[in-house]
């Protein structure tokens, strides 16, 4: 990966995800490597990357290597959650040491593309799944109560797996948690979600959560939920 180096790119790269001073982003390092291109590489290389090798990726100060290691675990993940492996018991550890290895470096996907492209498919998958790693609303809340930015949005964007699954129950849940949340990605992550519930599971669901919250949501969130609904709705809902 590093051999790609990419001078233009990592510039523009460092603009889009905001690495200033003060900017969510900060200090991040790029190699200036375009998606496709970390995919080729998960291609090539993931099958033969041993689990226990996966944190040197995480662990990396370029960006692009982070994801390669988050992308590893998403295609490992999926290999076993297969549905004719749901309920095998080999299968059922495999997630889960996935999983506990992703919740251990979680502060490593540290921008917000590294948690959405990875969350949904490796946590909001598990939380579909069976596991024997105990309480998933626990381990889930504790995601939600940490100060960490980026494991809030985590517990957030995983919820649009369960929700395409028709169980809109943790997006309500965190969406309510996060409601007053101080930060604009976190704002427009409820929005999204909330957006997708009316989208795979009800309209009327989540106009009764507007109903009750509306009032009460940063208008960013607000925006993003009510993206698929027309204009004079938009207009009554942004009124409130």
């Amino acid at each position: 990966m590093e051999s790609q180096r990419n001078e233009k790119q990592r510039q523009v790269l460092m603009g889009f995800f905001k690495t200033g001073p003060g900017q969510y982003g900060e200090g991040d390092e790029f190699l200036g490597l375009k998606v496709p291109q970390t995919r080729q590489v998960v291609k090539l290389a993931e099958r033969d990357t041993p689990l226990d090798e996966v944190p040197e990726l995480l662990m990396s100060r370029w960006h692009e290597v982070r994801l390669c290691g988050l992308l590893m675990l998403v295609e490992k993940f999926g290999r076993w959650a297969k549905k004719r492996l749901e309920n095998d018991e080999t299968a059922i550890q495999k997630r889960d040491e996935i999983v506990t290895m992703y919740l251990q470096h979680a502060e490593q996907a540290n921008n917000w593309d590294l948690v959405d492209l990875s969350a949904p498919k490796i946590l909001g998958f598990w939380l579909l799944l069976p596991t024997q790693l105990g309480d998933k609303r626990e381990i889930m809340d504790d995601l939600a109560a940490s100060p960490c930015l980026w494991k809030q949005r985590m517990g957030m964007v995983c919820t649009w797996k369960t929700t395409q699954q028709g169980d809109p129950s943790w997006c309500l849940r965190y969406a309510e948690w996060h409601l007053h949340h101080p930060h604009d990605l976190m704002h427009k992550a409820v929005g999204w979600m909330l957006r997708e519930v009316g989208k795979r599971c009800s309209m009327d669901l989540l106009q009764q959560f507007l109903e009750q919250h509306a009032h009460e949501m940063p208008r960013t969130a607000l925006r993003y939920a009510i993206e698929q609904m027309s204009d004079d709705e938009r207009k009554y809902w942004m009124s409130r």
